[in-house]
């Protein structure tokens, strides 16, 4: 069966300061591959400075990578570092919902404007597909009105959700997106995810450092030590028998 995600053998190098005229090229991610089936969820785990933050951005477009390609549905939409600048169906949330969300806009105008610059619905397919969204994360149609500093910060989260859905996405990637809720929050958010999962069969890219979210959610588990993949497999599997020092080193933890 061909998987949703497909991620061969991509790299990224950053170009760092070498002295007071020169920069020399830093390995950020090295060869990094997997692969996800729809409905299902990967975790990417590792230290901080592992290069899960960087791979989260090459996945939604956020970046581009320097070598490998990454295919949905069997389809390339990242070569050598070229974009398919039109494929929208990866969606990236941050941990920091309320930075990410503009103070001057309302809830109702930032989906808006995605769904205006994104699509070609009409005045009242917007607004259709608004209320829709906003009912699928649990969020009530009159708070299209509402701005982002009005919101508590779970609410914040279910906004930044809505807006990564309002076009439909196969793939959503989660970059830390639950570590600074309270534990409460977390739980009822995380409850959202699989049912959406369950609903519409969306994919996650879970980026985090809990790793009993990473066993509660995750069908597949990748860990990153310095950009390279040092451990991939059935999150279950990892958890029972990790085979790298690496691995064991953050599951003791």
């Amino acid at each position: 069966m061909q998987p949703l995600l497909k991620v061969q053998a991509i790299s990224k190098c950053f170009n760092v300061r070498a002295g007071l005229f020169s920069r020399t090229p830093f390995p950020v991610l090295k060869n990094i591959s997997f692969c996800l089936g729809e409905g299902e969820t990967i975790a990417i785990i590792g230290e901080t400075g592992s290069g899960k933050s960087t791979l989260a951005r090459l996945l939604a477009g956020a970046d581009n990578s320097d070598k490998g390609q990454i295919l949905l549905n069997g389809q390339i939409i990242e070569n050598e570092g070229i974009r398919d600048t039109d494929c929208r169906h990866i969606r990236l949330i941050f941990q920091d919902s309320e930075a990410s969300l503009n103070p001057g806009l309302t809830i109702g105008d930032m989906l808006n404007d995605c769904l205006q610059f994104n699509t070609d619905l009409s005045k009242a397919a917007r607004d259709d597909k608004i209320k829709q969204t906003l009912a699928k994360v649990g969020l009530l149609y009159d708070h299209q009105d509402y701005y982002p500093h009005m919101f508590s910060s779970g609410q914040l989260q279910r906004i930044a959700l809505a807006r990564a859905l309002i076009l439909d996405p196969k793939v959503v990637v989660l970059d830390e997106a639950l570590s600074s809720l309270d534990p409460s929050v977390r739980a009822q958010t995380v409850n959202l995810l699989l049912r959406l999962q369950q609903d519409i069969g969306l994919s996650y890219v879970l980026i985090t450092h809990h790793l009993s979210l990473v066993r509660h959610i995750s069908d597949q588990l990748v860990v990153l030590d310095h950009g390279e993949i040092v451990e991939y497999g059935k999150t279950e599997d990892v958890f029972q028998n990790p085979q790298s020092k690496v691995t064991q080193k953050l599951l003791n933890c």
